[in-house]
């Protein structure tokens, strides 16, 4: 029980964290438009930061948002369901779904992300930010982020069904 709490507490964290890189977005976006039309001079690596940012938020979000049960959901039925219901629908799609997902998604990504190590990949515009091996390892890690979230959801449902059928 220790360590899913402690996962939980990591994701939280983590999706806590990158939920900070929206302000910072706006915050250097604003500071590219004034540069841009106030000085008539670009940024380009400062354009770039945001674009990271921006990828960092939705990799590393994605986790905390299914934690938090923030997912957009189009249904017309699901919201109608009883909460066990709903929980049998969760659990089918995490094992069916989110699980194996996850799951290929790290997989397929690997060799990719290799690939951007082996040659540490950067920008290819002059001036550049030069991490964008960096930013690809995320792909790796929010799956593998995303499946241990999916994990500790089966967990959590499947501890709720046997503690009410018990």
């Amino acid at each position: 029980m220790a360590m899913i709490n402690w996962l939980g507490y990591l994701i939280k964290t983590i999706g806590r964290g990158a939920a900070w890189l929206s302000l910072m977005m706006t915050v250097c976006t604003v500071v590219v438009v004034v540069l841009r039309y106030g000085f008539d001079t670009g940024a380009i690596p400062l354009q770039e930061a945001v674009v990271y940012m921006h990828g960092l938020l939705i990799m590393l979000g994605l986790s905390y948002t299914l934690q938090q049960d923030s997912h957009v959901r189009v249904d017309l039925l699901y919201s109608r369901f009883r909460n066990e219901s709903r929980d049998t629908v969760n659990l089918v799609g995490h094992l069916v779904f989110m699980i194996p997902l996850c799951v290929l998604m790290t997989l397929s990504s690997l060799d990719y992300v290799g690939a951007s190590w082996r040659i540490m990949e950067r920008s290819s515009e002059v001036g550049g930010l030069p991490g964008i091996f960096l930013l690809k390892t995320c792909i790796p890690v929010a799956a593998i982020l995303l499946l241990l979230q999916a994990l500790l959801e089966v967990v959590t449902i499947t501890h709720k069904k046997l503690g009410s059928n018990g």
